[in-house]
């Protein structure tokens, strides 16, 4: 095989023009190989395999740079990076990531995972290389069309046009980027690889002008009009070289013979370049060519059928699930009541309110800043939006959060998907950081569910609430606790348990679970405590935590989350009694399985029984020796 020979992009540039379709091939066998056993993200990964091997074939990286744009097509480009041995080991516990990242190889210049971040990037590198002596490298950001859903992209090729930094921007379209694309943009798009024409046309004008026009003539100045004209004719709009790049395609990205001379050639232009070239998701693997939907993200699957290899049924649903069965039953006695996503209506399980309510429903695209901000002008109309994005997404709408919803205190609902450990999307996906930077939020409540249960009373609170709710759930199957009946209340907390004073647990979210049975693992030992269900992260429950904890020996929050400013923060600012907190280190976590990391952070029953009982044998210790 000749995959087995490509350590590095050096030994890629031995092979002929005409070997590599063949490597391709094997590399395609290899990325369906691995990720039919691990998941990962497969469609745009196989769509992408000739652009990778063009741009390795055309620059010399690493000295010469390629940022991909979220990453989750970047698999062939770590493939043929060095990684290809230890590829088996994708998006597991002490192995690759399923994105580039900066540890792992000088190939990945940053570690990334969300969307429309490449071109700023990459204009950064730009920039400092112009400014630096004797630096001489070359810089590539590759986008794909839902990149440019998020206004992050739109600035940064704002930018790029104005300072005029020799960079390369290749554009990826394949009509979709997680779900089918929305917006004007992707309309643009379509039309533009219905209308190839005019580059032709310019390099045949270019070409007539420098040869039969005298420089500083008249006739320059009405040629450039004249060109002006046909730009508006051959390319609706203009976009991108009204922006100041000079652009080139669309071009078949599959098509190595064309491709690779093109990316020669652009790459001896000055200025900002973008070349268009369109590729199919899914590419080679039938399966995901007809759904690249679900194969966007996938689980394990069979390579043969494509059918996704069937985990343990244990008839508990999903926090996800019980989400959107909640979302829609709600709806359906709600019409005030509307959906907004930015780009993940499957993954948030927004789904079915949209195949039900399509009135009612809104995909903003990749766009979580304008999502938010959307939100507050349908909410300050009289209507009900909830928003359903991944806690790692929310993030980058803080300051909308802030502006444009607390402070107008207007009744959004928040519903983050993917909160605390994720897995094994790794460092840029765990969703540890929402409870830090929502609960210093004035006017927006911040809660946690226990169960499915407990998540759609939680909804329907919020539903009936004048004010912001944020809602934070797990990507993991919810459990039934048959947890005993009580209403939701504003900064109500739930005690269920009291059998003595050895210790307090106050425990957040998906963390009550794991409490109920370390709880019962020190009953086993003799040790008898106070186990309490949190529910709000703010407003907190300081009269009940107060009761509980003042003649406790010793007092635990439990949090999925990043410890410093965390839930147990909050607790401890609320009461003058010494808290231990449980949860997560100021580190950025791994990829692994979610049961993985919670065991290595402690955060199982066994790991949580373990650290109090530690406490209480320190305290029995001190005592001994008095």
């Amino acid at each position: 095989m000749l995959l087995d020979n490509i350590n590095n992009p050096q030994e890629l540039k031995k092979l002929s023009l005409d070997e590599l379709p063949i490597l391709a091939a094997e590399i395609r066998q290899k990325i369906l190989e691995v990720v039919s056993r691990t998941g990962g993200h497969l469609a745009s990964s196989l769509g992408a395999v000739e652009l990778a091997i063009a741009l390795h074939y055309c620059l010399d990286t690493p000295e010469d740079k390629i940022i991909w744009d979220v990453g989750h097509q970047a698999y062939a480009h770590k493939i043929l990076t060095g990684r290809c041995k230890d590829f088996n080991m994708l998006r597991q516990y002490q192995g690759l990531t399923g994105f580039p990242c900066k540890e792992e190889s000088p190939y990945d210049p940053f570690t990334t995972g969300h969307s429309s971040t490449a071109v700023s990037l990459a204009l950064g590198l730009a920039s400092a290389r112009d400014i630096t002596p004797a630096a001489k490298f070359r810089v590539a950001a590759v986008i794909g069309d839902g990149s440019l859903s998020g206004g992050l992209c739109f600035e940064g090729l704002n930018n790029a046009g104005h300072l005029k930094k020799d960079l390369l921007v290749v554009l990826n379209t394949n009509e979709m980027s997680i779900a089918p694309n929305v917006g004007a943009i992707s309309n643009y798009l379509n039309k533009l690889i219905s209308q190839p024409i005019y580059n032709r046309f310019k390099d045949s004008f270019d070409k007539f002008v420098e040869s039969r026009i005298p420089k500083g003539s008249r006739l320059v100045k009405i040629a450039n009009k004249f060109e002006k004209g046909l730009k508006e004719l051959f390319i609706p709009g203009v976009l991108f070289e009204e922006l100041g790049f000079r652009y080139f395609g669309p071009f078949d990205g599959h098509n190595l013979n064309s491709l690779i001379p093109t990316i020669k050639k652009i790459l001896t232009i000055k200025g900002p370049v973008l070349l268009h070239v369109i590729t199919k998701k899914g590419k080679g693997y039938a399966p995901a060519e007809n759904d690249p939907v679900r194969f966007h993200s996938v689980g394990p699957f069979e390579i043969a059928t494509g059918k996704g290899i069937a985990k343990v049924a244990t008839g508990q649903k999903t926090f996800t699930a019980a989400f959107s069965e909640a979302l829609v039953s709600l709806a359906r006695e709600n019409r005030k009541m509307v959906a907004i996503t930015a780009a993940m209506p499957e993954g948030t399980g927004m789904d079915k309110f949209r195949d039900l309510y399509p009135e009612r429903f809104f995909d903003v695209g990749i766009a979580e800043g304008h999502a938010v901000t959307f939100a507050a002008g349908l909410a300050r109309q009289g209507l009900k939006p909830v928003i359903a994005i991944y806690s790692t997404f929310l993030q980058r709408a803080y300051d909308q959060i802030i502006e444009s919803v607390a402070l107008q205190n207007l009744g959004v609902i928040f519903c983050l998907d993917r909160a605390g450990v994720v897995g094994e999307d790794g460092a840029t996906h765990q969703g540890v950081f929402d409870i830090c930077f929502l609960r210093t939020i004035p006017n927006l409540a911040v809660m946690a569910p226990a169960d499915a249960a407990e998540l759609e009373a939680m909804l329907a609170f919020a539903v009936d609430s004048k004010f912001p709710v944020s809602i934070r759930y797990p990507k993991a199957q919810a459990p039934s606790l048959s947890l005993p009946l009580s209403p939701i209340e504003l900064g109500k907390a739930q005690l269920l348990l009291q059998e003595g004073q050895d210790y307090v647990i106050i425990a957040l979210g998906s963390m009550v679970a794991p409490c109920i049975e370390a709880a019962q693992l020190l009953k086993n030992e003799g040790f008898q405590g106070t186990l309490i269900n949190a529910r709000f992260v703010k407003p907190l429950d300081q009269a009940l935590f107060k009761m509980v904890s003042s003649q406790a020996k010793f007092i635990f929050t439990v949090e999925d989350g990043v410890i410093e400013g965390g839930f147990g923060s909050a607790v401890t600012e609320s009461t003058d009694l010494p808290v231990i907190r449980i949860g997560l280190p100021d580190e950025f976590m791994p990829c692994g399985a979610r049961g993985v990391l919670l065991k290595k952070y402690g955060l199982t029953s066994q790991g949580i029984a373990d650290t109090i009982r530690s406490y209480a044998s320190i305290k029995l210790h001190a005592q001994n020796n008095h």
